[in-house]
């Protein structure tokens, strides 16, 4: 069976939100997102280009607990139409993700693009898969740069997703994001500073 996002996402107490609010009418017969339960190659190509996104698990007391990873741009990699899977480094070493994930397997992503203002969200089923489990996938989500060794895998199975409108989406960029934009200012001011001391030197030249 095909799951959409708003399937696992609007529960009773969702819907009556919505009466309340007088939106209900909104999404009664909503058939927008009904089988966003596998990746396209848009999806794909949005993550790959990621360089963190924002995790939420839930522990046994009910309290969800949301982390922010990072890494190179393509750390998360997409396995599969309906798995990813990132290399787990040591962090502050609390281990909340990882013991919440062993009580409850579910998950939620959040993917930002923050230039583009664009946000993909993810809901999932999450395991800790060890290194030596999968000699295979562990070399796959390996990332070049990264010193560290990671502890583990973490190997993500999709229920479904959904991207979110970008209305209040706030423009950031990276350092890297706004080197690559400058760099033809500098270029063109390096340009103008050797002209501007070369005409100076033909000006002195003539006394």
């Amino acid at each position: 069976m095909s799951y959409g996002f708003l399937d696992i996402a609007v529960t009773p107490s969702v819907r009556a939100a919505q009466e309340e609010m007088g939106a209900n009418h909104l999404w009664e017969d909503f058939q927008g997102d009904r089988t966003s339960d596998r990746f396209t190659p848009d999806e794909a190509a949005f993550i790959a280009a990621r360089d963190s996104f924002y995790m939420a698990t839930v522990s046994e007391t009910g309290w969800p607990y949301v982390q922010h990873r990072g890494g190179a741009p393509g750390f998360i990699k997409v396995i599969d139409d309906r798995t990813l899977a990132l290399a787990d480094y040591r962090g502050n070493r609390q281990y909340i993700s990882l013991g919440n994930l062993r009580a409850d397997d579910r998950v939620s992503l959040i993917l930002m693009d923050y230039p583009r203002r664009a946000r993909l969200k993810i809901y999932g089923h999450i395991e800790a898969v060890a290194l030596d489990a999968d000699p295979a996938l562990t070399e796959r989500v390996g990332e070049p740069t990264q010193k560290a060794r990671p502890e583990r895998i973490l190997k993500i199975r999709l229920a479904a997703f959904d991207w979110n409108c970008p209305q209040h989406i706030t423009p950031r960029f990276t350092e890297g994001e706004v080197a690559r934009a400058v760099a033809p200012l500098r270029q063109r001011l390096d340009e103008l500073e050797k002209e501007n001391a070369a005409l100076k030197a033909a000006l002195a030249a003539r006394g």
